[in-house]
């Protein structure tokens, strides 16, 4: 949930773009937005919960099997969304890199080939790979946790005016130390115990010997008479 919601690295570049960039309305924006992405998140892990019980995936379409055309459609329609909303993460690459290189100004040429440079690698290095979960484990608690809890917290520990026993900063050092700890477990838990990757494989009830034994449509339900 963390790295899904983390976009620190996003905030200026989408408050410039709106067409009144004011606090009232960033403030608006983002919590529709967010109240609107943990309400699909849910809504999602729910359905999947309860239609496949103990057998839920981390993909939930990794629960259909492939003869499934309805979706097939669906998967299809989710690479578009994705293949369309990936560049917004190259947005910042590509202001860091003209910022670095560019002196803060990229040509239209410079802005395309530089963009189109960013998308090439990394879509070459995610095709190089089948099973990206260690990747998205090892950045979201090497990179999402410290952005999220540690450094905003340590931060203002550090800044602040107020006395250790004031509560906002007893707050933020509930949140400092909660942080640490979740980010050395959840490395830890990554490396020392790695979680298999199922991508492309059939569930065990897809497979044609298995498939009169099971009810799908409802719920993953014990072998039926």
């Amino acid at each position: 949930m963390t790295f899904a919601f983390i976009c620190h690295h996003n905030s200026f570049l989408i408050y410039g773009s709106l067409e009144q960039p004011t606090i009232k309305n960033w403030t608006r924006v983002t919590h529709i937005s967010v109240f609107f992405g943990l309400f699909l998140n849910v809504a999602f892990a729910a359905s999947g919960y309860i239609t496949f019980t103990g057998y839920t995936q981390g993909d939930l379409f990794e629960n259909y099997c492939k003869n499934d055309n309805l979706i097939t459609a669906g998967r299809f329609l989710y690479a578009i969304t994705i293949i369309l909303t990936f560049p917004i993460e190259c947005f910042v690459t590509r202001e860091v890199i003209a910022n670095l290189f560019f002196g803060g100004t990229l040509s239209t040429i410079f802005h395309v080939v530089v963009t189109v440079c960013i998308v090439a690698a990394v879509t070459g290095i995610a095709l190089a790979f089948d099973c990206l979960g260690i990747v998205l484990e090892l950045n979201g608690v090497v990179a999402a946790i410290p952005l999220v809890f540690i450094i905003p917290t340590a931060c203002y520990l550090k800044l602040s005016e107020e006395s250790w026993c004031h509560w906002d900063s007893i707050q933020s050092f509930i949140v400092l130390i909660t942080g640490i700890l979740v980010m050395i477990v959840g490395f830890v838990m990554a490396i020392m115990f790695p979680q298999g990757c199922s991508h492309g494989k059939e569930m065990f009830y897809c497979m044609p010997s298995n498939s009169s034994m099971y009810n799908l449509t409802g719920s993953v339900n014990e072998t039926v008479s």
